[in-house]
């Protein structure tokens, strides 16, 4: 006769002890809430699913009290990824601690697909899931059938193990190993750099962290922005210029490197490692899924454009937010900087502080205790650069390069106290007029020293604003590839070279941050030691144009050759460039159409979207659309021109798919 399966009340020594070892693990979550905790659950988890499985296969028992430790411990983990978000900052669904961040999630933004919207909280939910299915696995008055019970134990066990092993794998998804390294092209290209750069232009770039297109007056803020201002006032200002990313560190990348982040891995949110037992620690679940293929940080053997200068004698230094890496070649000090203050990561993660870094080594000079306030932050990193400055102008005969990448205003914001309730809009203005008001300084610093004049000073800003902020009439924000998340403010200044553009002019054609790369070696004259002139790595493909025809005669320089890429995990979610109206008018099939809508505009700049979602279809994946718009008459993204245009659509739709498949085929662009 075949034996039943049965249901033992645990007894015995071993799921006594099981049960012991989960309910600790559950509470050591709970009280301390740190990752090493969830780590050791995972592996507790696995442990007893297989022993509870094999003892269903041998035995034909279930151990209610092995049972009972294993939902002890994953629905600790449950509580802990989701409820308090790990502490790791962009946590919680419902923590009032880290709400502030709740908005990157896909559920909310609509970004992502199903699974990476919806899937990965159902899987990290399990043991919840398992918890209400043996509500009814052991409700015996309820089942009679000694079938249905097996059924249900089996599923049970299913999704016991499967919940397991998910634990595991996506405590490790986040760093895949890189075998496509250029080191030796690196090498090469950095050897080959002329290293005579008397007389060069110092380089001051500014990059803002989630700064809005239009929260500098400038471009329309209803508060003063007066010194920002000043460097359009004295140089240009771009009407139309992008980032390459929607998010903090694949912009940061891509500025640096001319590069899309999908080149080097580096197209998600880079998380904390320091003081973490894994590299992995500081990553809550469903980052890790997005984070597929994401490094710990910006590869060592890409060339930044810290490494070009350096390279060719100049005095290199970061100041603020770093947020490309915080351990061995990910550090700032070993991708071109000579020095580096501020934090390696974003303000709302945790560990968080301020480091001094020189030589690929760090001190933290401010630690996580002293910034749980961090009113002081602009002070300190002002105080920083302009020291640095100054200290280089006297004791170098060589310029600098320094990159000024303030924390600001990314939530939580913070403003000194001298600073609190000025603007009367709010903290987050009175956060932009504080920095404003340092940034004068530093350019007083500047003057005093008599080397403003021969400065080239970049303004722009990593992605458009998430929860405070403007994009003037822009649809969307941060985290989406709608023109509010893409589109940024940018101002270029230079005193000393009136032949380059005029003062106080404006530049209609579009740009992006992968164009910084080329734009700066071509306006530093930066060359080979052979003499080539705009010296460019030949072994990886460079993404960016350089801006200096632009910058000169607001050409066009993003043609359909050389497409804007808007992307997003990996994905291109947007392509984008600029056609003459005479190439449109000239296709037959537009020959009865009216043309009312270019404006008569010399040129006109297309951007088609693949698979885009309408902003109230997040759980649905039906509601996805390819659209094409018209940004040189319709900047809100309004309408729809498929239909108008099938023709450009097609081609656009095909040359999004042809350098998706490249990126693909060849990730890293080696040549």
């Amino acid at each position: 006769m075949k034996r039943k399966l049965e249901f033992d009340n645990g007894k015995k020594v071993f799921p006594i002890i099981m049960l012991v070892i989960g309910i600790v693990i559950m509470l050591l979550q709970l009280i301390t809430r740190q990752n090493i905790i969830a780590i050791v659950s995972a592996g507790y988890c696995c442990i007893s699913a297989a022993v509870i499985l094999l003892s269903i296969i041998i035995k034909k028992k279930v151990y209610l009290t092995m049972l009972a430790g294993y939902l002890a411990a994953g629905l600790g983990t449950f509580l802990f990824h989701v409820i308090w978000g790990a502490d790791a900052g962009f946590g919680a669904l419902i923590s009032g601690k880290a709400g502030f961040s709740s908005a990157e999630h896909p559920l909310i933004t609509g970004e992502g697909n199903f699974f990476t919207r919806l899937g990965g909280n159902l899987l990290i939910a399990l043991p919840g899931i398992v918890f209400l299915s043996l509500i009814f696995v052991f409700a015996k008055k309820a089942f009679k059938s000694d079938a249905l019970k097996k059924v249900l134990c089996g599923a049970m066990s299913f999704l016991l193990v499967g919940s397991s092993i998910f634990y595991v794998l996506t405590m490790n998804m986040r760093t895949k190993p890189v075998t496509e390294r250029m080191w030796d092209g690196q090498d090469d290209y950095l050897n080959g750099v002329d290293k005579n750069a008397k007389g060069k232009p110092n380089v001051l770039v500014i990059l803002m962290d989630d700064l809005g297109y239009s929260d500098v007056s400038l471009n329309g803020a209803i508060y003063d922005t007066p010194n920002i201002d000043s460097i359009g006032e004295n140089g240009l200002n771009f009407e139309n210029f992008y980032s390459s990313y929607s998010v903090c560190s694949p912009a940061r990348f891509a500025a640096l490197t001319g590069r899309y982040p999908y080149r080097g891995y580096a197209d998600n949110v880079i998380y904390p490692t320091v003081n973490c037992f894994t590299p992995f620690a500081q990553t809550r679940v469903f980052n890790s899924i997005e984070m597929l293929n994401n490094t710990d940080g910006m590869l060592g053997d890409e060339i930044t454009i810290a490494e070009v200068f350096k390279s060719a004698g100049y005095n290199t230094g970061c100041f603020g937010k770093w947020h490309l890496g915080d351990y061995g070649e990910y550090l700032p000090t070993n991708q071109g900087f000579d020095v580096f203050y501020g934090s390696h990561h974003v303000n709302d993660m945790k560990p968080f502080y301020h480091v001094k870094e020189e030589n690929g080594e760090y001190e933290i000079v401010r630690g996580t205790d002293e910034l749980k306030d961090q009113s002081n932050a602009t002070k300190w990193i002002h105080k920083e650069i302009s020291d640095w400055i100054t200290d280089t102008v006297k004791n170098s005969d060589e310029p600098f390069f320094a990159y000024y990448t303030t924390p600001w205003p990314h939530a939580p914001v913070y403003v000194g106290d001298e600073f609190k309730g000025t603007s009367g809009m709010g903290t987050y203005v009175d956060c932009v007029e504080e920095f404003d008001h340092y940034l004068g300084e530093l350019f007083n610093t500047m003057e005093e020293l008599g080397v403003l004049d021969d400065t080239i000073i970049i303004f722009t800003s990593d992605n458009g604003p998430a929860l405070e902020g403007s994009t003037g009439d822009l649809r969307g924000g941060k985290y989406l590839a709608y023109e509010g998340g893409q589109k940024v403010p940018f101002m270029i200044r230079w005193d000393n070279n009136n032949a380059l553009f005029e003062k106080g002019g404006t530049r209609s054609q579009s740009a992006t941050l992968v164009d910084l790369f080329p734009t700066l070696i071509n306006m530093c004259s930066i060359t080979g030691n052979s003499g080539q002139s705009d010296y460019l790595p030949s072994d990886r493909t460079i993404d960016g144009k350089s801006m200096v025809d632009l910058i000169k005669n607001d050409s066009v320089i993003h043609t359909s050759d050389s497409p804007i890429l808007h992307m997003k995990r990996r994905k291109i979610k947007a392509i984008q460039y600029t056609v003459p109206t005479d190439h449109i008018k000239s296709l037959d099939e537009y020959k009865n159409y009216d043309f009312d809508v270019l404006n008569d505009n010399k040129y006109v700049t297309f951007k088609y979207f693949k698979n885009i979602q309408n902003d109230n279809s997040a759980f649905f994946d039906k509601f996805r659309k390819n659209w094409l718009h018209i940004l040189t008459d319709d900047e809100g993204e309004n309408y729809n021109r498929t239909p108008v245009y099938p023709t450009i659509a097609d081609e656009m739709h095909e040359k999004l798919d042809s350098i998706q498949a490249d990126f693909e085929n060849n990730p890293r662009g080696i040549k």
